[in-house]
């Protein structure tokens, strides 16, 4: 059984898809055989094929192995909103279970299974569970996405503590620089690093426009992971 890396962030467009994706790509680079899971994603695009979701897809492609569309993303919906609220609108319970039970048999195929989390860690996916629900059920080794910009520090550092009083265990923390023109970014990375008490994975420069993340996959040091 493959351990499984669970990624949240800090807000939703911290680029957790983005830093998913360079951890796929950084973990094959060093031999390991990955796969990739989006379990619940909105703002989903109606295709011939049925809904299809570009965060889900960019795992898809990453991975080690191109599995079927609904394996990577078993609960999709097309409103760009919270998912507990549009799985109404849809008439769909999303069901941890079923999450669970396919990421389970994804993980005993691969060496690490990436399963990225939607919008920030509390979430909620039905009316009593939420995202953190879900990654403390998997037993996952939670990745957290810190975007760099104005406010990231206090969010980052109420993510970190939720996380922790609810029983997962934070494996490391990876920047993200959404915002180039930001004051200080070095001065907010050594205060995030000595104040998140998890290691630090890297941080991705601000290029996600222009370049690829198997291209700032190096940017990532997996020696705490």
């Amino acid at each position: 059984m493959g351990r499984i890396l669970f990624v949240t962030g800090t807000d939703t467009g911290c680029g957790k898809t983005f830093v998913s994706t360079a951890l796929i790509h950084a973990l094959r680079a060093r031999g390991e055989r990955v796969l990739a899971m989006k379990p619940v994603a909105s703002g989903c695009e109606s295709t011939p094929d049925g809904l299809r979701n570009a965060d889900a897809l960019a795992l898809q492609a990453a991975a080690s192995l191109q599995l079927p569309y609904e394996r990577v993303n078993p609960f999709a919906f097309a409103p760009p909103i919270a998912p507990h609220i549009a799985a109404g609108q849809a008439g769909v319970r999303i069901s941890l279970d079923a999450i669970i039970g396919s990421a389970r048999q994804l993980a005993a195929q691969c060496d690490v299974l990436v399963v990225e989390g939607v919008g920030g860690w509390r979430v909620p996916l039905t009316d009593t569970e939420d995202v953190a629900d879900l990654a403390l059920r998997l037993r996952a080794g939670v990745v957290l996405v810190v975007g760099l910009r104005l406010g990231c520090i206090n969010h980052a550092l109420l993510t970190a503590a939720a996380i922790g009083a609810g029983g997962a265990r934070l494996a490391g923390w990876v920047g993200n620089r959404l915002d180039p023109g930001m004051e200080h970014p070095e001065e907010n990375l050594a205060t995030l690093g000595a104040r998140l008490g998890a290691p630090s994975l890297g941080c991705l420069p601000h290029c996600a426009d222009t370049v690829g993340p198997q291209a700032v996959a190096g940017h990532l040091d997996l020696s705490h992971l």
